[in-house]
């Protein structure tokens, strides 16, 4: 019998936070669907702190799998074989026992529309050999496989042992011929915790079994570092912040312990665009030194499929919003358009994939060799706002 999770009462989802309520929401690498809500693994710096969910623990639905992916295909910003997609990856792990009938009832939808989006699925769980047979059956859609892995041993910090991960992908990348991708998600790296020489080493092991790896530091928003504070978890830096943490020494480790990998990434999109050998949907060749560690296959692809648009064209593709018709394009240069006047990413967002092409709003400034990570821990930083 399929066990599937509880459909939420009208009345029960008006009494959600506000941004809980939203089911489609665009983050970072993609639009995000979250019609399931709720999980139990109780990491610590779990993002459902930033939205009023930490205490549910129970994943529950907010309408069915169908509805979910209309709303979603249907929605002002998906953009059909352009839009990367994510899968349950703000407030539950889409292959919970209870969860994962509902993850692959939103895949074969998708897949059944003839799309051909990426389809990006972030796991730390336990996969099981028949999701490799069922995964392989979708035709269109691209799917990749991200397994987060910390290696934190800390139980008051990541109850949920990476261990699981690690073997979870490891099954999941054995077969040679296979549809999907998979992707070592190597987060969070936190100075001191998860960073000494064994903890390198192990995640470099580990990256021999996936498709490409991607190394990220803590998202330390400021409901994460009350969270810490209350529960006198070891605080990992003095101060919390908008964007990533990832310090310069920490990063230079990284880079030495991988030295002669051809496939470590620094970004997600990248990583996942190596891996299914396509040209990175967010045009980060246009940040040289973010690439520096790129294959030269990778460069090459990315390099051809590069092109930078003018004013006009990115003020067209920004006119199909009501939100972003009041964007103004500040200046265009070879690496990134810069823009003002979004009072929210989302737009932005919409814009950088549809151009294929960095979009950087003006207020935040992308700083040499931050990569869009907060200046905590780099020789001359100064508090991200």
């Amino acid at each position: 019998m399929t066990v599937t999770v509880q459909l939420l009462t009208r009345h029960q989802i008006e009494r959600m936070p506000e941004r809980a309520r939203e089911v489609v929401e665009y983050r970072k690498s993609g639009l995000s669907l979250n019609h399931i809500q709720g999980c139990p693994l109780d990491c610590a710096y779990c993002i459902r702190h930033t939205y009023g969910l930490w205490d549910q623990r129970v994943p529950r639905a907010l309408m069915s799998d169908d509805e979910a992916v209309e709303e979603l295909v249907n929605h002002r910003y998906f953009q059909p074989h352009v839009t990367p997609v994510q899968v349950f990856n703000r407030a539950t792990d889409p292959f919970l026992p209870v969860v994962r009938p509902h993850t692959f009832a939103v895949l074969e939808d998708l897949d059944a529309r003839k799309l051909t989006n990426h389809v990006l699925v972030i796991t730390r769980h336990q996969m099981k050999p028949e999701d490799i047979e069922r995964l392989n059956r979708l035709r269109c859609v691209k799917v990749t496989l991200l397994f987060t892995y910390s290696g934190i041993d800390n139980k008051d910090i990541e109850p949920y042992p990476s261990h699981v991960a690690a073997e979870s992908l490891k099954l999941m990348s054995e077969p040679r011929e296979r549809r999907y991708r998979t992707v070592l998600y190597w987060r969070p790296l936190v100075p001191g915790l998860n960073d000494s020489p064994q903890h390198l080493d192990q995640a470099y092991e580990l990256s021999k079994h996936a498709d490409a790896t991607v190394f990220t530091g803590l998202f330390y928003r400021d409901q994460i570092a009350d969270y810490y504070r209350a529960n006198k978890l070891p605080e990992p830096y003095d101060e919390a912040a908008r964007r990533k943490i990832m310090p310069e020494t920490l990063e230079r480790r990284v880079l030495s312990t991988f030295a002669g990998n051809d496939s470590l990434f620094r970004k997600t999109s990248c990583a996942v665009a190596y891996a299914h050998e396509l040209s990175d949907y967010n045009g980060h060749y246009g940040i040289p030194e973010l690439c520096d560690i790129c294959p030269l296959a990778q460069l090459n692809r990315c390099k051809n499929a590069y092109k930078v648009p003018d004013a006009r064209g990115v003020r067209k593709v920004a006119g199909a919003l009501p939100e972003a018709r009041g964007m103004v394009v500040v200046n265009i240069t070879e690496h990134a358009a810069i823009v003002s006047g979004l009072e929210t990413e989302q737009p932005r967002y919409y814009v950088q994939h549809a151009l294929g092409f960095q979009v950087h709003d003006v207020r935040h400034p992308h700083r040499e060799r931050r990569h869009g990570r907060a200046d905590i821990g780099w020789k001359d930083g100064t508090q991200d706002g």
